[in-house]
């Protein structure tokens, strides 16, 4: 393709790398230095037609839909490698566009989006794509068929990743994609574009656009679409499900969160702490499930606030691609701006900052937030209950177990969260109680062999896991007679 980032205006449909149809280009500014690090192509409404109808064909008239499930997989497998391959290249360049910690990068992006990608090729070579079934007056034939053309919109925090949420699932299911990743992070996305132009899927099954939103909203609705799977802000979720709504379009929304770390009077300080700030302040805080609401019993407030104030101070803040870096710069000014717009209305609402609360001394370029630390938060304050999406954390006092599970449901969100204690039992009980899709007894992660996703406000559907290979596929029930012997 060339590597010439500041002038190519191609984009990846069909196969190939094709002139985007817009005018002009759109800067990719390095949060870190407020420099152009990149130039891509205004996508515009002729090249989402482009790539849904190339994506169209594919799936309509191509051969991707009746290849054997196995073949898909070891597909989806190539891919996995060729990103392996390059692992140090996308985790740059993903520190590079976005501020993340290249550390991070290495592991929570790419590592990470290559883990999904292996997972699911290997659940695509032992799922049986028909079955039969004994029926009352004859044997029924169930088949998992591919739900079609897929619109994949991901975000900009882990692009790599989310990414693999979506396509992953959608290669192994036979469907066909239009990807449309956030144009902060389109850098990334071109690389994989290169990836699959080197592993040679067929024409059209997957295509890439980083379009804008306007021009996103477009692709929502475009009739050649069949499915949509978001992952982004729960306003901007809404708004989808309601297109997606209107037109009966199957769709995946994975949303927002405001997850609570619940603290039990038995845990271990010196064990939790550097586990939970790492929870915490993954990617600079621009997670989705971070650990941003720390719950602590009141007969040990005190002690839990020591603790977190000594770690957080200990956090260094730098170049994203320092390997001492654990906090890095978030991804655009305005995205700063919002922050600390959180950091004035939690000081106006009567909450202490114990840690942080400004911009870092000698970070003078780049879009920087100290790493800030919250006590005396009330769970009702907006720093409680809205998504930040930066380093901010808040500690929030309970009275005994039964008062922190109601903290930790007291909110719109139920996307994440995790319980501290010096026994698993009590641990999974607390769990058990807690209304949000992945919670953590003592740890932090995501399974790629079990179901992601929200209560509330914080989605529809699931990834990962089988459950998020089914996301992918529509039922087919054949009814044959009962003299048939099968086939």
């Amino acid at each position: 393709m060339g590597s010439d980032i500041g002038t190519d205006n191609r984009l990846f449909i069909a196969g190939k790398w094709v002139p985007s149809a817009g005018e002009g280009f759109v800067d990719v500014i390095s949060p870190a230095s407020e420099d152009v690090i990149g130039r891509i192509p205004s996508v515009a409404h002729a090249d989402i037609d482009a790539a849904v109808a190339a994506a169209r064909a594919a799936f309509d008239s191509g051969p991707w839909k009746n290849t054997d499930g196995a073949a898909r997989a070891e597909a989806l497998a190539r891919i996995s490698a060729q990103i392996s391959a390059r692992s140090e290249e996308f985790a740059r360049t993903i520190s590079n566009e976005i501020g993340a910690p290249i550390t991070f990068s290495r592991l929570g992006q790419v590592l990470a989006a290559t883990m999904v990608a292996d997972y699911y090729a290997e659940l695509g070579r032992n799922t049986a794509w028909e079955e039969t079934r004994a029926g009352l007056l004859g044997p029924s034939v169930v088949r998992r068929t591919p739900v079609g053309v897929v619109a994949a919109i991901v975000p900009w925090n882990v692009p790599v990743y989310a990414t693999m949420l979506k396509l992953a699932p959608a290669i192994v299911a036979g469907c066909t994609v239009v990807l449309k990743p956030a144009q902060e992070a389109a850098l990334s996305a071109r690389l994989l574009g290169e990836v699959l132009e080197e592993v040679g899927l067929p024409p059209g099954v997957v295509n890439i656009v980083p379009a804008d939103r306007v021009v996103g909203e477009y692709l929502v609705t475009h009739p050649g679409v069949d499915k949509v799977s978001f992952t982004g802000s729960t306003a901007v979720g809404r708004h989808i499900a309601s297109l997606c709504g209107q037109r009966l379009r199957r769709v995946t929304l994975e949303l927002g969160g405001k997850s609570a770390a619940i603290l039990l009077p038995d845990v271990d300080l010196a064990a939790a702490v550097p586990a939970l700030l790492g929870a915490g302040l993954m990617n600079s805080g621009q997670a989705c499930v971070a650990q941003t609401r720390v719950l602590a019993p009141r007969d040990r407030y005190d002690e839990v606030v020591e603790a977190l104030v000594a770690g957080v101070e200990g956090v260094k803040v730098g170049a994203p691609l320092d390997e001492e870096t654990q906090v890095g710069p978030l991804v655009s000014a305005r995205q700063r701006g919002r922050v600390e717009e959180y950091l004035a209305a939690g000081v106006a609402e009567g909450a202490k900052v114990a840690v942080g609360g400004g911009r870092p001394a000698g970070l003078d370029r780049g879009w920087y937030v100290e790493p800030t630390l919250f006590v005396g938060v009330d769970n009702g304050m907006r720093i409680a209950q809205e998504e930040i999406f930066g380093p901010v954390l808040s500690v929030i006092e309970y009275d005994g177990v039964d008062d922190a599970v109601r903290l930790a449901n007291d909110s719109n969100y139920g996307l994440s969260g995790s319980v501290w204690t010096a026994d698993h039992d009590t641990g999974l009980a607390v769990a058990r109680q807690v209304r949000t899709g992945t919670f953590n007894v003592n740890t932090f992660m995501l399974e790629n062999c079990a179901p992601f996703g929200g209560f509330k406000d914080s989605g529809l559907g699931r990834e990962l896991g089988p459950e998020g290979l089914a996301a992918y596929i529509e039922y087919q029930t054949v009814n044959m007679p009962a003299e048939w012997a099968g086939s």
